[in-house]
Formats: C-alpha cells, sequence, structure tokens
C-alpha cells in the first residue's frame, strides 16, 4: 500500500486513529464514512502496511515523578556507519533517552531524555553518554516548558497538497 495508493477514507481512518487511538471499529467507521466490517478491514491493512506502527497511551511524565526534560546534543568522534549504528544501539538501550535522532550538521545526534530529578539525569550524563564510547562532545538544554507537543503528521497539509497536485 504505497503513499500514493492511499486513498480519502484511508487518510481519514489514519487521521482519526492519530488523534484517538482507542475509539471503537464502529465509531471509527462512523467518522469516516463507511460501515463497520470495510473499515476494519482497511484498518488492518493499514497496519500490515506499517502505516500503523502501534497503539500508545499518552501518559503524563510529570504525574509519574519525571519532572526533568532535556535534549542532548551528541558529536561523535566518527562518523563511520559502524560507529553511528553502535551509537543507535546504545541509545535503545538507555532507558532515559525516549528519542534519538541523527543529524546533519554540526551535531550528529539529539537525544531526548527524561529523568524524575537532575542528579539522575547529571549521573547518566557523566556516568553514561559522555563516558560512551566514539562520543567527543555533549551539550544539552534543559526543557522549561512545552508549548506544543503533536503525536503524528498534519494530515491538513497532506490533504491541501495531494488536493493542489490533482
Amino acid at each position: 500500500m504505497a503513499e500514493s495508493k492511499l486513498d480519502p477514507i484511508d487518510r481519514k481512518i489514519l487521521a482519526e486513529l492519530q488523534g484517538d487511538g482507542r475509539m471503537t471499529n464502529v465509531e471509527l467507521a462512523r467518522r469516516v464514512g463507511i460501515s463497520a466490517p470495510p473499515c476494519l478491514r482497511r484498518v488492518r491493512a493499514l497496519e500490515e502496511a506499517g502505516y500503523i506502527r502501534g497503539y500508545h497511551a499518552d501518559v503524563d511524565a510529570r504525574k509519574l515523578g519525571f519532572e526533568v526534560q532535556v535534549f542532548a546534543m551528541v558529536g561523535l568522534v566518527s562518523q563511520a556507519e559502524a560507529d553511528l549504528s553502535a551509537f543507535e544501539e546504545r541509545c535503545r538501550k538507555w532507558p532515559l533517552v525516549r528519542e534519538c535522532h541523527m543529524l546533519n550538521g554540526e551535531v550528529d545526534f539529539i537525544l531526548k531524555c527524561v529523568a524524575p530529578d537532575l542528579s539522575t539525569f547529571q549521573r547518566f550524563l557523566t556516568g553514561e553518554l559522555t563516558a560512551a564510547e566514539n562520543v567527543a562532545s555533549v551539550k544539552t538544554s534543559l526543557v522549561i516548558r512545552c508549548a506544543k507537543d503533536l503525536p503524528g503528521v498534519p494530515f491538513e497539509v497532506l490533504e491541501e497538497r495531494l488536493n493542489r497536485d490533482c
């Protein structure tokens, strides 16, 4: 199911589920204007094709005691593919690292980290991240507040682009 093969109903299904992944199939079918059985078939096809990677609860980190959020910009000594892959694998194993993105430019990776407090983050920073093999530099920025945090993609932009290209 290539991107060009997604019809308007498939895109509506994705947009609705992105906003509320817990709705029933009957409610989803009502919102997108089809009956429940074909809606369920479409959802399963979107899952199998990889458009839907999973369903997750939006957990409030602060209510769970994770008061600190930090972005860490990491520079590596070597950018050879084996070294990049090794760093990515190491990031997958660090529980405090919630996101890891390889970048183009001065910084090789940006990591989104959460911790219950600054001392926990500092122990991770000095004991694990800066001490990791191939890490040349780490610059951190503490998040003061979040003004916007939306999941997924802006379907309205996709629809506008598709309508413009018709």
